[in-house]
């Protein structure tokens, strides 16, 4: 076996360039939008979370921002807790309402759609997370049409 000469990463080290940008940084035009769409199972993977942060980083480059939770989206809006409501049962068990509350203070604005959250997976609107607007599922393609029409940048994403 050859002998490795190397010595072993140490913690602080850096494995990439992390500090290089290789495009501009947009920024939002006045009044440009932003619509990210979530059809994604809470905890069922990353990109809940990711779509998250990208929505936060859209809204503070300027963009009018907006989140859909609609199909299992709704489940990232959900109160969680345990064993009360906002007790974390584990690292990063709040993260999805964290997140969410961040981004409303913000200015952000979150809806849910009701038929998901009630026919789907069976909750009320006093589950949602504090801020989150419910909407018809009639709204939920209106929604969708509005920032067509108004040449919104739309991040979709479906999971299942």
């Amino acid at each position: 076996m050859p002998n490795v000469e190397k010595p072993a990463h140490a913690k602080g080290d850096f494995f990439v360039d992390y500090e290089e940008k290789v495009f501009e940084d947009v920024k939002a035009q006045p009044g440009e939008k932003a619509l990210v769409k979530f059809h994604t199972v809470a905890f069922e993977g990353s990109i809940g979370f990711v779509n998250l942060l990208q929505a936060t980083r859209l809204q503070r480059k300027g963009f009018e921002t907006s989140i859909l939770l609609y199909g299992p989206g709704v489940t990232l809006g959900l109160q969680r807790g345990f064993p009360r409501l906002g007790d974390e049962a584990f690292p990063g068990h709040q993260n999805y309402a964290n997140q969410i509350a961040k981004f409303i203070a913000e200015g952000g604005k979150v809806y849910a759609c009701r038929f998901a959250l009630q026919a789907l997976y069976g909750h009320g609107e006093p589950s949602l997370l504090e801020g989150i607007r419910p909407v018809s599922p009639l709204d939920v393609l209106d929604l969708m049409l509005i920032h067509r029409r108004e040449n919104a940048f739309v991040l979709d994403t479906w999971t299942l």
